[in-house]
């Protein structure tokens, strides 16, 4: 596997993080976390594996992970964050490049999509939507969710996101929260998930996460707007995604004229996790396609 490197990114106003794997005769992908809060060590070393076709650049986002934090708030939305996406392929010098967006990072992703039609050369959400009309269901969903025994630490876990303070808090608040992120809640492979996390010390950023989750996450709307994205999309989702259900991602394929929808059928929201094979091949074939 190819050591990574580090480096600071220039987005004007502001630099970002970003874990670099591969050669760099390669096309980037530029690949976005989700959260928002979290950075780039949420993918730990699942993606390594994508350096045999692309050059990966997995960013922490503004104002998050080891990104510079001076960034003023009132530039932490999706439609800033969709710009920096833009800007980062610039510090690198990138004429072609794809996008990765995950959960909260496949919003900005579709918000690149949306605000910059055809500046990437193909784009991928997972685990996303494009509308936030799709998280509405959520409160009713935590009601019901099992097992019983673990509803209240998964319920308490999303109230928390509008109180997170500190790196503790989060940390906690990621740990309780897992569960509901798999398909099966006590799935044995959440604490491997989580120890190849922690082993990279992930750098939490509460205040990003606490604006967001009370101003929905963003307010993502993205959908009617799709019919403009002249890049091949492919929209991923887990069959048992309880946060962004798999009808989004298939909007998301009908509405784009390129669009491509793929289901893992035994995931949740972590599909680079339960189906990592499957997860590798899927994106692997798709980026051969369009980045050539």
């Amino acid at each position: 596997m190819p050591t990574p490197e580090y480096r600071m990114l220039d987005a004007l106003d502001t630099r970002l993080h970003a874990r670099i794997v591969g050669d760099p005769a390669r096309p980037p992908l530029i690949v976005l976390h989700g959260g928002p809060g979290l950075d780039h060590t949420e993918f730990a070393d699942y993606l390594d594996p994508l350096a045999d076709t692309v050059r990966l650049v997995i960013l922490d986002m503004r104002a998050q992970g080891r990104s510079d934090r001076d960034a003023p708030q009132e530039t932490w939305t999706l439609a800033q964050m969709a710009a920096d996406v833009s800007r980062v392929a610039a510090a690198l010098n990138a004429e072609r490049y794809a996008v990765l967006g995950h959960s909260y990072g496949a919003f900005v992703a579709l918000q690149h999509a949306a605000d910059f039609p055809g500046t990437a050369a193909a784009t991928v959400a997972c685990c996303g939507v494009g509308s936030a009309r799709w998280l509405d269901d959520i409160p009713a969903k935590l009601e019901g969710f099992e097992p019983v025994e673990l509803r209240e630490q998964v319920r308490a876990s999303w109230a928390d996101e509008a109180n997170v303070r500190t790196q503790a808090d989060f940390a906690r608040l990621m740990h309780e929260q897992m569960p509901w992120h798999f398909a099966d809640p006590l799935d044995s492979r959440i604490a491997d998930y989580e120890a190849r996390v922690d082993a990279l010390g992930p750098r939490y950023a509460p205040d990003v996460l606490r604006q967001f989750s009370v101003a929905g996450y963003g307010g993502i709307e993205v959908e009617d707007g799709l019919g403009t994205v002249s890049q091949p999309l492919l929209a991923l989702a887990g069959r048992h995604d309880r946060t962004c259900p798999p009808g989004a991602s298939a909007v998301l394929a009908q509405r784009a004229p390129a669009g491509e929808l793929h289901v893992f059928e035994e995931s949740g929201h972590m599909p680079f996790v339960e189906q990592p094979d499957e997860f590798l091949s899927v994106v692997r074939g798709f980026l051969r396609r369009t980045l050539g």
